[in-house]
């Protein structure tokens, strides 16, 4: 009989290692680099992320040993499982359309809650309903109605339709969309006086007490991220809202306990794949917090439905959409959601078609069905990363929330332009990291696909443009302005394509073969973005071998890559040579660019170039703007 191994002392041979040996070890392989430049992260929240965290940095995190299920729900309202709810949404302005759609993904598609975007006005009927809801069980699939202000309509008509249906109320579920704080931010006013909007938020939750089981209220954190805020400010905002609704209500005698049970909260989900995962824990550990200073810890577990934000997906190239949704929706899974929406691909410039909303839809079938991740509750549970993480979203958060408290609320935060400022803020920093490549957008700022032409019948010039913030008629302050981060950068391609020609880019290829090379696959990025005709060559023995190449090629702009000690000499024999028959570009930042300047060259291309303003420059020397 063999003898039993013993492995009791099987790591005695890799003893402890501190964190300053670590941090002794990283500096001396720094040689003297700044610490914090090279392996800092500065977060556009507002706090810095370290290179590597370890057990120690739990130490003061005193929810990190909470259970699943437990106060304050850290780690997800669910005890054993990670469940959520496949959800699809369906534009209802032809209930029969929307119904017959809806009824498919239910029973032929996986879908377990649906979401209908409805129009109705006050003229409402159980018939409307009816024709709407026909063949679906409420008592088995989510219905939430898509509506903003209307479920003071919608409420009484959908408890007669469940009557006439013989559909038991009490076991009906789903959830309204009133948020009338959303219309304040989308619109700049309310639809009425202050007052009468907060007696209609009480109406509807006295309305909504036959439906104990519908969510009447909805929290819109996802308005922010669509506007270009961090996940800092969409968590903050999001809970000064759900604040602001209980304050209405408990004004008016509605218990805190009944006016927390009403309340869904809508939160975007953006590509920072482990900043997303620590939002949505943050998200409840604060939303207890709040709960606990009402005296409702009973009512203190989040509902949360979760959404792929517009914010950063793209019209040019974009089945790379398809690749952003899908981490989006594992990180939102991961955090721990009530129900999950998966952005179509080709939402940023299309109608749904059947084959976007497939993708969709399987996009999270398959995160369930065949990555188990309905498994496990909280899997992100002590990675020192993640845990520290949701700590520091959960501090800057707090205490952006106490700032719009101390204001007197959301509404006099956000009339007062404070919340508008606070997004625009961050929006600006996104779209300059975009136009200076410091933020990459794959396919449309970055490695773009150089014969990809928009069609015009599907993709509009207003599609592409960034939308002007514009105040409606009454409006007591500015809305948020919701757009795509890309857009900028898409309008620029898409005038290209419009003006009916290409403009030819020649990769002039000489000298040193390592810097050759590099710089001209460099170029041949930088112009393609610009939706240019790119001519890429392995290499001239000779500048005027490369000259003639190009000119008889009719290019419109001639790139000279080569090394940095080669081109005083190259870049002005190839600049002398073309003599004004195409726009000379010098690929690289050279240490003899002044000398290159005297000589009247006058155009560089670099990593430290600002592409849209660049290009932008180039198309309008061409004519195309």
């Amino acid at each position: 009989m063999a003898e039993k191994k013993n492995d009791s002392k099987l790591f005695d041979e890799f003893p402890p290692v501190s964190t300053q040996a670590w941090e002794e070890a990283i500096t001396k392989d720094l040689k003297g680099a700044d610490y914090d430049k090279k392996l800092v992260w500065k977060t556009i929240e507002g706090f810095s992320v370290k290179p590597y965290y370890r057990a120690e940095d739990l130490e003061a995190i005193k929810n990190a040993h909470a259970l699943p299920g437990e106060f304050p729900f850290v780690r997800g309202t669910q005890p054993t499982k990670n469940n959520w709810l496949v959800r699809q949404d369906f534009e209802a302005s032809n209930l029969q359309v929307a119904n017959t759609r809806a009824v498919d993904a239910i029973n032929l598609r996986g879908v377990e809650s649906v979401g209908f975007r409805t129009k109705f006005d006050e003229k409402v009927t159980t018939k409307d309903l009816a024709t709407l809801l026909k063949g679906i069980d409420l008592t088995q699939t989510e219905v939430n109605f898509l509506s903003d202000c209307t479920s003071c309509k919608l409420l009484p008509a959908l408890i007669s339709y469940l009557k006439e249906a013989k559909i038991d109320a009490k076991k009906a579920k789903g959830s309204f969309n009133y948020s009338p704080l959303t219309a304040l931010s989308l619109n700049g006013k309310f639809c009425a006086d202050t007052k009468t909007i907060a007696n209609r938020t009480k109406e509807v939750i006295e309305a909504g007490r036959e439906l104990p089981m519908f969510k009447l209220l909805a929290v819109r954190g996802d308005i922010f991220r669509n506007a270009g805020s961090s996940v800092v400010q969409e968590l903050a905002f999001a809970l000064s809202m759900g604040v602001e609704y209980i304050n209405w209500l408990t004004e008016q005698q509605i218990k805190p306990a009944e006016a927390l049970s009403k309340i869904k909260f809508t939160l975007g989900i953006g590509s920072s794949y482990f900043m997303e995962i620590a939002k949505f824990r943050a998200a409840r550990y604060l939303w207890a917090k709040i709960a606990e200073a009402y005296g409702c810890k009973q009512q203190a577990a989040i509902c949360i439905h979760a959404e792929n934000v517009t914010w950063n997906k793209t019209v040019y190239d974009p089945y790379v959409n398809m690749l952003r949704t899908t981490t989006e929706a594992m990180s939102a899974v991961l955090g721990g959601i009530h129900s999950l929406n998966v952005l179509p691909f080709n939402a940023p410039y299309e109608e749904q078609t059947p084959f976007a909303e497939r993708i969709a839809r399987n996009q999270q079938i398959i995160l369930r069905e065949e990555s188990y991740l309905d498994k496990v509750a909280d899997p992100a549970a002590g990675s020192y990363y993640v845990e520290t993480l949701t700590q520091s979203i959960i501090t800057h958060a707090w205490n952006l929330f106490n700032k719009v408290q101390d204001m007197g609320g959301y509404t006099e935060a956000f009339t007062k332009g404070f919340i508008q400022n606070e997004v625009n803020a961050v929006a600006s920093k996104h779209e300059s990291n975009v136009a200076t490549r410091r933020k990459t957008v794959l396919g449309t700022n970055q490695f773009p696909n150089f014969n990809e032409v928009a069609d015009q019948k599907v993709v509009t010039l207003d599609t592409v443009t960034k939308p002007t913030v514009k105040k409606a008629e009454g409006a007591t302050c500015e809305p948020l302005n919701l757009y795509r981060q890309s857009q900028a950068m898409e309008e620029l391609r898409f005038k290209t394509d419009a003006s009916g020609k290409r403009p030819k880019v020649f990769m002039l290829t000489v000298g040193n073969l390592t810097f050759r090379r590099a710089r001209a696959q460099f170029s041949s990025n930088f112009f393609a973005c610009a939706g240019f005709e790119v001519v890429d060559n392995i290499g001239f023995k000779t500048v005027e071998e490369g000259v003639k190449a190009a000119l008889d090629d009719n290019s419109d702009i001639v790139v000279i890559c080569s090394s940095d000690d080669e081109y005083e000499t190259l870049a002005t024999e190839a600049f002398e040579k073309i003599n004004g028959k195409a726009i000379f570009v010098v690929a690289g930042a050279p240490a003899s660019q002044p000398a290159l300047e005297a000589k009247g060259i006058t155009n560089f291309i670099s990593v430290k170039s600002n592409v849209l303003e660049t290009l932008k420059g180039y198309q309008k020397q061409l004519g195309i703007i």
